[in-house]
Protein backbone atom coordinates (compact mmCIF):
# COMPACT_ATOMS: atom_id res chain seq x y z
CA UNK A 1 0.00 0.00 0.00
CA UNK A 2 2.91 2.54 0.97
CA UNK A 3 4.29 1.62 -2.68
CA UNK A 4 1.07 3.81 -4.38
CA UNK A 5 0.63 6.70 -1.80
CA UNK A 6 1.69 10.10 -3.13
CA UNK A 7 4.25 11.52 -0.89
CA UNK A 8 2.86 14.86 -1.94
CA UNK A 9 -0.17 13.94 -0.49
CA UNK A 10 1.03 13.25 3.19
CA UNK A 11 0.97 15.22 5.93
CA UNK A 12 4.17 14.07 8.84
CA UNK A 13 3.15 14.86 11.95
CA UNK A 14 4.64 14.74 15.86
CA UNK A 15 3.55 16.12 19.12
CA UNK A 16 5.42 16.65 22.15
CA UNK A 17 3.70 16.39 25.45
CA UNK A 18 4.10 17.51 29.04
CA UNK A 19 2.52 17.40 32.32
CA UNK A 20 -0.82 19.41 32.61
CA UNK A 21 0.75 21.30 35.62
CA UNK A 22 5.00 21.67 36.83
CA UNK A 23 4.78 19.13 39.57
CA UNK A 24 2.42 16.77 41.52
CA UNK A 25 2.08 19.36 44.24
CA UNK A 26 0.37 22.21 42.10
CA UNK A 27 -2.36 20.17 40.96
CA UNK A 28 -5.67 20.86 42.86
CA UNK A 29 -6.67 17.99 45.83
CA UNK A 30 -9.25 16.17 43.11
CA UNK A 31 -6.85 16.28 40.22
CA UNK A 32 -4.14 14.89 43.48
CA UNK A 33 -6.34 11.95 44.35
CA UNK A 34 -7.13 11.28 40.49
CA UNK A 35 -3.42 11.10 39.67
CA UNK A 36 -2.87 8.43 43.20
CA UNK A 37 -5.79 6.05 41.37
CA UNK A 38 -3.83 6.39 38.18
CA UNK A 39 -0.30 6.45 39.17
CA UNK A 40 0.17 2.49 40.22
CA UNK A 41 -0.94 1.63 36.66
CA UNK A 42 1.28 4.05 34.84
CA UNK A 43 4.61 2.59 37.04
CA UNK A 44 2.76 -1.15 36.10
CA UNK A 45 2.33 -1.47 40.20
CA UNK A 46 -1.15 -2.24 39.70
CA UNK A 47 -3.20 -2.36 42.98
CA UNK A 48 -0.14 -0.60 45.44
CA UNK A 49 -0.76 2.31 47.01
CA UNK A 50 2.05 4.80 46.24
CA UNK A 51 3.18 7.17 48.70
CA UNK A 52 3.16 11.44 48.40
CA UNK A 53 6.73 10.98 47.58
CA UNK A 54 6.21 8.14 44.68
CA UNK A 55 3.11 10.22 43.38
CA UNK A 56 4.89 13.05 42.88
CA UNK A 57 7.91 11.03 41.02
CA UNK A 58 5.51 9.53 39.02
CA UNK A 59 3.86 12.99 37.62
CA UNK A 60 7.40 13.79 36.98
CA UNK A 61 7.64 11.03 34.55
CA UNK A 62 4.69 9.73 33.53
CA UNK A 63 2.00 12.40 33.70
CA UNK A 64 2.77 13.76 30.27
CA UNK A 65 2.25 10.65 28.19
CA UNK A 66 -1.73 10.71 29.40
CA UNK A 67 -4.33 12.91 27.73
CA UNK A 68 -6.04 13.13 31.12
CA UNK A 69 -3.26 14.62 32.77
CA UNK A 70 -0.77 16.00 30.40
CA UNK A 71 -0.96 19.03 27.24
CA UNK A 72 0.61 19.42 24.05
CA UNK A 73 3.29 21.94 23.76
CA UNK A 74 4.10 21.35 20.14
CA UNK A 75 2.96 19.81 16.85
CA UNK A 76 5.03 19.88 14.21
CA UNK A 77 4.41 19.12 10.88
CA UNK A 78 6.07 18.35 7.44
CA UNK A 79 4.58 18.62 3.80
CA UNK A 80 6.34 17.65 0.39
CA UNK A 81 6.34 19.49 -2.48
CA UNK A 82 8.15 19.27 -5.76
CA UNK A 83 9.51 22.60 -7.03
CA UNK A 84 9.85 24.29 -10.32
CA UNK A 85 12.52 21.56 -11.27
CA UNK A 86 10.43 18.59 -9.77
CA UNK A 87 12.92 17.96 -7.32
CA UNK A 88 10.93 17.19 -3.76
CA UNK A 89 11.01 19.26 -0.87
CA UNK A 90 9.87 19.03 2.73
CA UNK A 91 8.48 21.83 4.65
CA UNK A 92 8.48 22.05 7.76
CA UNK A 93 6.47 24.14 10.43
CA UNK A 94 5.81 23.94 14.11
CA UNK A 95 2.56 24.73 16.24
CA UNK A 96 4.19 25.67 19.28
CA UNK A 97 3.91 27.29 23.12
CA UNK A 98 2.19 27.09 26.69
CA UNK A 99 -1.12 28.02 25.21
CA UNK A 100 -2.76 24.80 24.32
CA UNK A 101 -5.91 25.51 23.29
CA UNK A 102 -4.68 28.60 20.79
CA UNK A 103 -2.05 25.76 19.08
CA UNK A 104 -4.71 23.69 18.57
CA UNK A 105 -6.77 25.94 16.86
CA UNK A 106 -4.04 27.22 14.50
CA UNK A 107 -3.50 23.58 14.02
CA UNK A 108 -6.79 22.63 13.25
CA UNK A 109 -7.69 25.30 11.06
CA UNK A 110 -4.80 24.54 8.93
CA UNK A 111 -5.38 20.65 8.62
CA UNK A 112 -8.95 21.46 7.71
CA UNK A 113 -7.99 23.92 5.46
CA UNK A 114 -5.50 22.08 3.46
CA UNK A 115 -6.02 18.50 4.60
CA UNK A 116 -9.48 18.06 4.43
CA UNK A 117 -10.45 15.59 2.50
CA UNK A 118 -9.84 11.75 3.66
CA UNK A 119 -10.34 10.21 0.32
CA UNK A 120 -6.91 12.54 -1.17
CA UNK A 121 -4.71 12.99 1.53
CA UNK A 122 -2.97 11.04 4.60
CA UNK A 123 -1.34 11.74 7.97
CA UNK A 124 1.75 9.82 8.77
CA UNK A 125 3.61 9.42 12.06
CA UNK A 126 6.10 7.02 14.15
CA UNK A 127 2.91 5.53 16.57
CA UNK A 128 0.48 7.98 15.72
CA UNK A 129 -2.18 5.44 15.81
CA UNK A 130 -1.40 4.63 19.34
CA UNK A 131 -0.36 8.14 20.81
CA UNK A 132 -0.36 11.43 18.23
CA UNK A 133 -3.57 10.99 17.04
CA UNK A 134 -5.81 9.69 20.64
CA UNK A 135 -4.20 12.83 22.59
CA UNK A 136 -4.70 15.42 20.06
CA UNK A 137 -8.34 14.09 19.91
CA UNK A 138 -8.76 13.78 23.68
CA UNK A 139 -6.87 17.38 24.15
CA UNK A 140 -9.63 18.87 21.41
CA UNK A 141 -12.20 17.49 23.46
CA UNK A 142 -11.20 18.84 26.45
CA UNK A 143 -10.75 22.87 25.09
CA UNK A 144 -14.60 22.10 23.54
CA UNK A 145 -13.37 22.74 19.58
CA UNK A 146 -14.05 21.51 16.26
CA UNK A 147 -12.80 17.54 15.36
CA UNK A 148 -10.56 18.15 12.17
CA UNK A 149 -12.09 15.88 9.44
CA UNK A 150 -8.98 13.89 9.45
CA UNK A 151 -8.68 13.38 13.09
CA UNK A 152 -12.68 12.80 13.14
CA UNK A 153 -12.21 9.10 13.70
CA UNK A 154 -14.03 8.06 17.08
CA UNK A 155 -16.20 4.79 15.56
CA UNK A 156 -14.72 4.37 12.41
CA UNK A 157 -13.89 1.14 10.65
CA UNK A 158 -10.46 -0.10 10.68
CA UNK A 159 -11.02 0.73 6.07
CA UNK A 160 -12.42 4.07 6.98
CA UNK A 161 -8.94 5.23 8.79
CA UNK A 162 -6.70 4.51 5.63
CA UNK A 163 -5.54 7.62 5.52
CA UNK A 164 -3.86 7.19 9.21
CA UNK A 165 -0.37 6.16 7.95
CA UNK A 166 1.52 4.79 10.91
CA UNK A 167 5.17 4.03 10.43
CA UNK A 168 5.91 1.92 13.33
CA UNK A 169 2.70 -0.43 12.25
CA UNK A 170 4.71 -0.87 8.65
CA UNK A 171 7.51 -2.08 10.47
CA UNK A 172 5.52 -5.03 12.19
CA UNK A 173 4.30 -6.81 9.53
CA UNK A 174 1.61 -8.22 11.40
CA UNK A 175 4.03 -8.85 14.98
CA UNK A 176 1.99 -6.73 17.97
CA UNK A 177 4.42 -7.87 20.92
CA UNK A 178 6.69 -4.75 20.95
CA UNK A 179 7.49 -1.02 20.37
CA UNK A 180 10.35 -0.15 17.85
CA UNK A 181 11.48 3.51 18.44
CA UNK A 182 12.18 5.78 15.10
CA UNK A 183 16.25 6.04 16.37
CA UNK A 184 16.30 2.35 16.02
CA UNK A 185 14.83 1.94 12.90
CA UNK A 186 17.13 5.12 11.84
CA UNK A 187 19.71 3.09 12.81
CA UNK A 188 19.08 0.20 10.48
CA UNK A 189 18.18 1.32 7.70
CA UNK A 190 20.75 4.54 7.16
CA UNK A 191 19.26 7.99 7.30
CA UNK A 192 20.24 10.45 10.48
CA UNK A 193 19.05 9.94 13.93
CA UNK A 194 16.39 12.78 15.08
CA UNK A 195 17.64 11.99 18.70
CA UNK A 196 20.98 14.11 18.67
CA UNK A 197 19.79 16.75 21.43
CA UNK A 198 16.86 15.58 23.67
CA UNK A 199 14.89 12.89 24.02
CA UNK A 200 10.85 12.60 25.26
CA UNK A 201 12.08 12.24 28.81
CA UNK A 202 13.62 15.89 28.67
CA UNK A 203 10.82 17.41 27.11
CA UNK A 204 9.21 18.03 30.09
CA UNK A 205 11.97 19.59 32.01
CA UNK A 206 12.70 21.99 29.19
CA UNK A 207 9.22 23.13 28.80
CA UNK A 208 8.78 23.61 32.66
CA UNK A 209 12.37 24.66 34.04
CA UNK A 210 13.54 25.82 30.94
CA UNK A 211 11.08 27.75 29.38
CA UNK A 212 12.63 26.86 26.06
CA UNK A 213 9.50 25.93 24.03
CA UNK A 214 11.92 27.03 20.62
CA UNK A 215 13.99 24.00 21.53
CA UNK A 216 10.96 21.74 21.81
CA UNK A 217 9.99 22.50 18.55
CA UNK A 218 13.28 21.90 16.91
CA UNK A 219 13.55 18.28 18.54
CA UNK A 220 10.35 17.44 17.20
CA UNK A 221 10.66 18.84 13.83
CA UNK A 222 13.43 16.56 13.40
CA UNK A 223 11.22 13.73 14.03
CA UNK A 224 9.15 14.54 11.27
CA UNK A 225 11.95 14.54 9.34
CA UNK A 226 12.68 11.39 10.01
CA UNK A 227 9.43 10.13 9.58
CA UNK A 228 9.72 11.12 6.39
CA UNK A 229 13.05 9.62 5.92
CA UNK A 230 11.27 6.58 6.75
CA UNK A 231 8.26 6.86 4.25
CA UNK A 232 10.74 7.21 1.92
CA UNK A 233 12.75 3.68 2.81
CA UNK A 234 9.72 2.02 2.63
CA UNK A 235 9.15 3.21 -0.76
CA UNK A 236 12.49 2.44 -2.11
CA UNK A 237 13.39 6.04 -2.92
CA UNK A 238 16.29 8.21 -2.24
CA UNK A 239 16.22 10.26 0.90
CA UNK A 240 15.80 13.99 1.30
CA UNK A 241 18.95 16.05 1.43
CA UNK A 242 20.13 19.34 3.49
CA UNK A 243 18.82 21.47 0.74
CA UNK A 244 15.75 19.27 0.32
CA UNK A 245 14.48 20.36 3.83
CA UNK A 246 12.92 23.75 4.47
CA UNK A 247 11.76 25.35 7.44
CA UNK A 248 9.00 28.21 8.41
CA UNK A 249 10.40 30.21 10.44
CA UNK A 250 8.46 30.68 13.87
Amino acid sequence: MVDQIDITKVLFLDIETVSGSPNYTSLDENLQQLWSYKAPSALKRYGETLTEDELEAAYDDKAGIFAEFGKIVCISVGAVYRDNSRQLKLRLKSFAGRDEKQLLEEFSEMIDQYYGDVNKFYICGHNIKEFDVPYMCRRIVVHQLPMPVLLDISGKKPWETKHLVDTMELWKFGDRKSYVSLKLLAGILGFPSPKDDIDGSDVGRVFWEEDDVERIAVYCEKDVLATAQLFLRYQRKPLLEDEQVVFVER
